[in-house]
């Protein structure tokens, strides 16, 4: 038998919070071609179940004319989905009223992956009324239309989506014509700027990281903390939110070194760089991102190596925690391992995705991408049961949405 895959792909808007996803399906072909949204919303709904999938977010689940006018759409609960009807489908009578029914009842449409032309710049007018969203893929649309149309959507109170978006510059040019919302691998190309050695906060990152995995007195390290003022107030809300559980609550960085230990204090620290701004309620998609990297490598490794001892599971940790710090700070990876105290496994596994934490690291960037033909030979290799990873994968995306939920002041 096999197996069915659902993933997720976030969109975030202008502030890059993440607010929606698109809900990504893989099955046998014809599977695929004939039954896909059917498939996609019985298995959210009743094998994985929207609060594991989505948390609090709605997803865009890509809809045929088909499944359109079939009469089942109306047993879909119109809190959970956005049916984001492909751009192939003609707007006829019966879709147009199929379209105005729909959204009296309540639920969202969009259009999906709509290439803005000349030609078809006018074809979804008499259905604004209709439409939530509209899914423009930006890079094959032309920009002039693009300008003439999107302040017409906007005027119609339809918030427009731009799809293909995988680098800054692709970013750049959706915002430049109006868009609100965005998809696509956004963090795939970093900016790089070769200046970690001029910049005393990523400096003082380092330092402090370097000394929780030192044999340095406790006090030495309290005192760097306290001069880190902000990293100092991020940690004790950490500590604070429940993330740990003792009786009284912290309220002093020896307090908490003395309590909780060098090597998770340092795990965090990492981890709580990606976040933006103290007093943000949402975490940023890209410090979500780390955090799910974080959960695979350590879960993956755990079901290849049940009795892995806690050293190496730290050892995953720093590879996911580490796989993205580029990003935060605009630097080249191998410039900034020259800064930080890792063991050689951790720094094979980021240069040259090599040995078990190499192989665990390149199928985690695959499940970010739904290449679900690794998920086969990583089970094969390692000698797990059909559909491991993708227990994992979901039990991760759970954990992830969990883990978003504002922390209660």
């Amino acid at each position: 038998m096999q197996n069915i895959y659902i993933g997720r792909q976030p969109i975030i808007d202008l502030e890059d919070n993440l607010c929606a996803y698109e809900v990504l399906y893989k099955g046998s072909k014809a599977v695929q071609s004939r039954y896909s949204s059917a498939s996609i919303i019985n298995n959210v709904l009743n094998k994985f179940g929207t609060k594991s999938l989505l948390g609090k977010r709605k997803a865009f689940v890509k809809v045929d004319e088909t499944f359109l006018m079939h009469d089942i759409i109306f047993s879909i609960p119109n809190n959970f989905f956005i049916f984001s009807i492909q751009a192939d489908v003609l707007m006829s009578e019966r879709v147009v009223e199929r379209m105005q029914k729909l959204s009296e009842l309540g639920y969202h449409l969009s259009v999906d992956n709509v290439v803005f032309t000349q030609e078809n710049s006018y074809k979804y007018e008499d259905v604004y009324a209709q439409l939530s969203f509209i899914k423009i893929d930006i890079a094959k649309s032309k920009e002039s239309v693009l300008k003439r149309v999107i302040p017409s959507l906007k005027s119609a109170s339809i918030r427009v989506v731009a799809d293909y978006i995988n680098d800054e510059t692709a970013h750049k040019e959706a915002k430049a014509v109006g868009c609100e919302w965005f998809q696509g691998y956004f963090f795939a190309a970093p900016k790089i700027i070769e200046n970690v050695e001029s910049e005393p906060s990523r400096q003082a990152v380092f330092k402090l990281y370097n000394l929780l995995l030192q044999d340095v007195n406790i006090d030495e390290i309290t005192n760097e903390f306290e001069r880190n003022h902000e990293l100092s107030v991020q940690l004790l809300q950490f500590i604070n939110s429940g993330a740990f559980h003792f009786k009284k609550r912290i309220s002093s960085i020896h307090h908490v070194l003395t309590l909780v230990g060098r090597i998770p204090l340092s795990q965090w620290l990492m981890l709580m760089i990606y976040s933006k701004s103290m007093s943000t309620e949402q975490k940023s998609p890209l410090m979500l991102m780390v955090k799910q990297r974080t959960q695979l490598m350590q879960d993956i490794l755990k079901a290849i190596e049940p009795n892995v001892g806690t050293n190496m599971l730290g050892e995953a940790y720093f590879v996911g925690v580490l796989s993205l710090i580029d990003t935060v700070f605009g630097v080249q990876l191998t410039t900034i391992l020259k800064h930080i105290n890792i063991s050689d496994e951790v720094r094979v596994a980021l240069l040259k995705q090599e040995d078990v934490l190499g192989e665990i690291f390149t199928l985690v960037r695959g499940v970010e991408a739904f290449h679900t033909e690794d998920f086969h030979l990583f089970e094969k290799q390692y000698s797990l049961s059909s559909g491991a990873i993708e227990k994992i994968v979901i039990l991760a995306m759970e954990e992830l949405n969990y883990f978003e939920e504002p922390i209660a002041s």
